[in-house]
């Protein structure tokens, strides 16, 4: 079974993080594949980025982690890339404001819907967001 991996567990898998140990130890123990969205990936960059600017890491660390990162992607072969049709239902989550998303976790959700596959996220707002639209959860 594949699962969506969003930037929260994509930081904490390739940076020190608190939720590092937890999601290493966890991760292994999974049969799950996961698959990573280019959008993520975008995320996840971006968060290196601020750990540069807020001094968490320096650029020789981040340049390790988008290095190793790429080597990772690039071995999992698992790349989702965003369609016009994920904006579109992205913004149909968002008009629902009974779920208080933000635009890029509506986004994610919806690339793991079109996908038919589990997100995996430490943010509990999304989980619940997603399940509440029938994406499954999946437990790192």
């Amino acid at each position: 079974m594949s699962v969506y991996l969003d930037a929260s567990i994509l930081v904490a898998l390739f940076t020190p993080d608190a939720l590092s140990a937890h999601l290493d130890a966890n991760f292994r123990a999974t049969a799950d594949a996961p698959v990573v969205g280019d959008f993520a990936a975008a995320e996840f960059a971006s968060a290196v980025a601020r750990k540069v600017r807020t001094g968490e890491l320096t650029e020789m660390n981040a340049r390790s982690v988008f290095s190793e990162f790429d080597e990772w992607v690039a071995r999992l072969g698992a790349m989702a890339e965003i369609r016009s049709a994920d904006l579109v239902m992205a913004a149909r989550f968002l008009r629902r404001l009974d779920l208080n998303l933000r635009a890029p976790d509506a986004l994610n959700i919806a690339v793991a819907q079109r996908l038919g596959i589990a997100i995996a996220t430490f943010d509990q707002r999304m989980a619940v967001a997603a399940r509440r639209l029938g994406v499954p959860t999946a437990r790192l």
